[in-house]
C-alpha cells in the first residue's frame, strides 16, 4: 500500500481484476477500482508525489508497473524478479533483486541508470530505501532458513556495510524472523516489519534498537508490508489471515 495526491493505494494479488484500490486517506472510505492488465504475483508498491504515480512489481513477468493518477499504466522490465520498491530523493525508483543481491535504479519512465551489487553477506536482500545523504538501509534474509536476518545500513557506492542490527534469526530483541520491509521517517529513524516475529520495530538512524512499536497480540495475523504518513505519523501495516480455509488481507493503522 502507499498514499498519492490524498488517496490510499491499496494492491490486491488474489483478483484477476481490479487489483488497486484506492481510497480516501481520511474517511478510508473507497473510491474507484483500477486493474492493471494481464498483471498478477506483485511483490511491491510505492509512489512519487512529484511524478504522480504509483509503482508496482510484478514477481512472474519481472517487471514494474507504472501507474498515474489519471489511470495510465505502462510498464519496463527489471531482468530479474522485483522485491522491494522504493523512490529516493532524485525521485527514481529503486528496485531490490533479491535472487542476486542487487539494488538497480530506474528513472520514472524505466530508464536503466544504475546497479548496485551489495556486500556478499547481504544474502536475499528484500526492501532498501536510500537516505538523503546516499547511504542504503536494507533488510535481508527473505528465507526463515538463511543463517542471518538483519537490517544494514550500506554505503553510496553500495560495497560497504556502514551499521547493522541483527544477525543469526531468533526473537529476542536484537534479532528478526526475515525481516521483510521497510519505512524510515523525516528524521530517519527506521521501522522494520519483522515476519515472522509478528512485530514491527523501530531503529535509530544509526541502527540501533529503539522500541518495539507493534507487537504480535495487536496484528493477530502475518505482516508484509509497511506504509508510513510522515505527515501524520500514522503506520499502515498490511496484515494477512487465514479464516475458515480462505487467506484474508487487511490493513492495521498506527499512530507513531
Amino acid at each position: 500500500m502507499t498514499s498519492l495526491a490524498g488517496e490510499i493505494y491499496l494492491l490486491r494479488d488474489c483478483t484477476e481484476r481490479d487489483q488497486v484500490e484506492v481510497y480516501d486517506v481520511i474517511t478510508y472510505s473507497l473510491q474507484r477500482r483500477l486493474t492493471l492488465p494481464n498483471a498478477f504475483s506483485f511483490t511491491d508498491m510505492t509512489s512519487c508525489e512529484h511524478y504522480r504515480c504509483v509503482y508496482i512489481g510484478e514477481f512472474n513477468a519481472e517487471c514494474v508497473h507504472r501507474l498515474d493518477v489519471e489511470g495510465a499504466v505502462t510498464q519496463w522490465p527489471v531482468n530479474d524478479s522485483p522485491g522491494g520498491l522504493s523512490v529516493n530523493a532524485s525521485h527514481n525508483v529503486l528496485v531490490t533483486c533479491h535472487r542476486v543481491h542487487i539494488i538497480t535504479e530506474f528513472s520514472s519512465h524505466g530508464e536503466r541508470l544504475r546497479e548496485l551489487t551489495l556486500p556478499d553477506d547481504v544474502i536475499h536482500p528484500t526492501h532498501a530505501i536510500q537516505t538523503r545523504t546516499g547511504q542504503f538501509i536494507v533488510c535481508h534474509g527473505v528465507y526463515i532458513g538463511d543463517l542471518v536476518h538483519r537490517v544494514c545500513m550500506i554505503s553510496a557506492d553500495g560495497r560497504h556495510i556502514v551499521h547493522s542490527h541483527g544477525g543469526r534469526r531468533g526473537s529476542d530483541t536484537g534479532q528478526y524472523r526475515v525481516p521483510c520491509h521497510l519505512a524510515v521517517d523525516d528524521n530517519e529513524f527506521v521501522f522494520v516489519a519483522d515476519h515472522y516475529n509478528d512485530r514491527v520495530t523501530l531503529l535509530s538512524p544509526t541502527l540501533e534498537y529503539v522500541r518495539h512499536v507493534v507487537s504480535g497480540d495487536q496484528l493477530m495475523g502475518e505482516h508484509y508490508r509497511l506504509y508510513l504518513d510522515t505527515q501524520q505519523r500514522l503506520l499502515y501495516v498490511a496484515v494477512s489471515e487465514l479464516k475458515d480455509g480462505k487467506l484474508v488481507g487487511r490493513v492495521e493503522v498506527f499512530s507513531v
